[in-house]
């Protein structure tokens, strides 16, 4: 059996001591600040309060996918050295990214003819995502083949639960996901959407809360009512610069559910570009998403 690396890109939000502890290849998007471009690298990107508050004082953000070229010089060294490549890439109901990556794979296959560059749409975003990646890692470290990780992380994928609310409704209206009018009124009245990944990567608004509060109550409850065996889970957690309420967020599920670790990260610029300061969001496996 060939050796083979998992690939996965930076809209997984790791940093880079979890890119380390799981020994992966991430390939950055890219951000425009304001007059600020960068790659999202912890190496490149501000560091998230920073990156949190220009966006709330009203400075633009525009995101962008790798290009084909770049995922084929991504992926070119690890071919070179005889090596296979599974790449778990950001959900194809958000970017381009996955797209690109599979155009690059397949030009690379007929370079490589002996190779396998198998790219798998996760359809999964943020640390939905990466608990997605995680796992991918831990069943290679059990000694699983490309195929057989493969395999499994399509049986996951429809389990790969995303559920989130943001803090105001500002990036959600300038991303066009709201409507102007939506916008001024839920912030005006203080609603607060609470939003999932669906089974096609999208984005889908599920239910409005009267309150920062209801929103995140509202967060846990999906939790208890479609986890699998959370006693045995190690679950994510991502928050938009809102440290306070993901540490709060994690202690009520360790209370109630006595998962097995919460892992808690930043929502990266890529996301934090759509979904704006406040965001929180949990991940986890479920019976559907």
């Amino acid at each position: 059996m060939r050796d083979y690396v998992i690939v996965t890109d930076s809209c997984c939000d790791f940093d880079q001591s979890l890119i380390d502890a799981l020994e992966l290849t991430v390939i950055p998007l890219s951000v425009q600040l304001g007059q600020d471009r960068f790659r999202n690298t912890p190496q490149e990107a501000p560091s998230s309060h920073a990156f949190y508050t220009r966006l709330a004082q009203g400075e633009p953000a525009q995101t962008s996918a790798p290009n084909v070229e770049e995922f084929r010089q991504a992926f070119l060294p690890i071919l070179q050295a005889g090596k296979d490549i599974l790449y778990l890439g950001f959900s194809s109901g958000l970017s381009a990214t996955y797209h690109n990556a599979a155009i690059a794979a397949q030009e690379l296959a007929e370079e490589f003819p002996q190779a396998a560059i198998v790219p798998v749409d996760t359809l999964c975003a943020s640390m939905g995502q990466g608990l997605l990646v995680d796992l991918a890692v831990q069943e290679k470290r059990k000694g699983k083949s490309l195929e057989e990780v493969r395999a499994f992380v399509r049986e996951t994928i429809p389990h790969l639960c995303h559920w989130f609310t943001v803090g105001d409704l500002s990036q959600l209206r300038r991303g066009g996901r709201l409507s102007a009018g939506k916008a001024i009124v839920g912030n005006l009245l203080n609603i607060k959407p609470v939003l999932h990944v669906d089974d096609v990567g999208h984005l889908v608004p599920m239910e409005s809360a009267k309150g920062r509060k209801k929103s995140v109550e509202a967060l846990l409850r999906h939790m208890e009512e479609t986890a699998i065996a959370p006693e045995t889970q190690r679950i994510y957690i991502s928050h938009g610069d809102c440290l306070a309420d993901a540490q709060a967020l994690a202690a009520k599920i360790q209370e109630k559910l006595h998962v097995v670790s919460v892992t808690i990260g930043d929502v990266g610029p890529v996301i934090g570009a759509h979904s704006g300061v406040g965001t929180l969001a949990l991940f986890f496996l479920g019976t559907q998403r």
